[in-house]
């Protein structure tokens, strides 16, 4: 079975290696592959188990995730309760299990064929991903009755925050949540792109590498999946032979981008 652990712990940090070994223990043929995204980042998290849920996957794919900033409530947390664990089924067949916290499954919510909490408490340990999760994630996966609580409202999973910084990949080039069916530019068009507070100006381009080496192009990229109403693609910021994340200075998850065409 294979499954994909998304989380925050921080890449080559031993808690992946912890949760995969509890993981095995209920879920011996589990094939884990990790994923890590930056702390406290639920958007990038959300981006990255819908990028790999609602493409092609292996019979019996299952997702794994664990980014819990437990920003739910502001008071102090008793027992080191968080965010509560959910469930949701794809049209692809891949489940999803993880916790619902900001946007982590706002790019799945309207394509999950079921929503459902999880049947584990919320509390009982600092490291819930390891000491309570993994039982839970197995139940499920192996359909255990009772593994499943309540349908989730609508209101308990937000939209995605539009126009901003959804993941950086390891080539410094910033996924974003504009959708390229949203984009009127023609290629070649010049543009001025904001991202947090720093300018540059990119080439518009219907492919990235329509762009000379050390141009910045807004163009769209190769993250994407199929939905109900017809499939979407994701705007990418791309620096030919460098680091688009670091032209713009570093910027975090969750930055806001404002793309404006440049004046003749």
């Amino acid at each position: 079975m294979l499954v994909h652990l998304i989380a925050d712990y921080g890449l080559g940090d031993l808690a992946f290696a912890e949760v995969v070994q509890r993981l095995k223990c209920y879920l011996p043929d589990a094939e884990a592959v990790l994923t890590p995204v930056p702390p406290f980042a639920t958007l990038a998290a959300g981006f990255c188990l819908a990028q790999l849920g609602l493409n092609d996957a292996p019979p019996g794919t299952l997702i794994y995730h664990n980014v819990a900033p437990r920003r739910d409530e502001v008071a102090a947390r008793p027992d080191n309760a968080g965010e509560r664990l959910a469930f949701a089924r794809l049209p692809t067949g891949v489940r999803v299990v993880g916790v619902n916290a900001g946007y982590t499954f706002s790019f799945v919510r309207d394509a999950a064929l079921e929503l459902r909490w999880a049947s584990v408490p919320a509390a009982g340990s600092q490291f819930r991903s390891r000491d309570l999760f993994p039982r839970a994630v197995a139940a499920i996966a192996l359909g255990e009755p009772d593994a499943l609580g309540d349908a989730l409202r609508p209101g308990d999973v937000p939209d995605p925050p539009p126009s901003c910084v959804a993941y950086v990949d390891g080539y410094g080039n910033l996924k974003t949540t504009i959708a390229a069916r949203t984009t009127s530019l023609p290629a070649g068009a010049r543009v001025r792109v904001r991202v947090g507070e720093v300018e540059r100006e990119a080439v518009a381009s219907d492919g990235s590498f329509n762009v000379a080496p050390g141009h910045l192009a807004f163009a769209p990229g190769s993250s994407g999946w199929r939905l109900a109403h017809g499939a979407v693609r994701w705007m990418e910021l791309f620096l030919r032979g460098g680091s688009a994340w670091e032209h713009f200075g570093r910027p975090d998850v969750g930055s806001a981008i404002e793309i404006e065409p440049k004046s003749p």
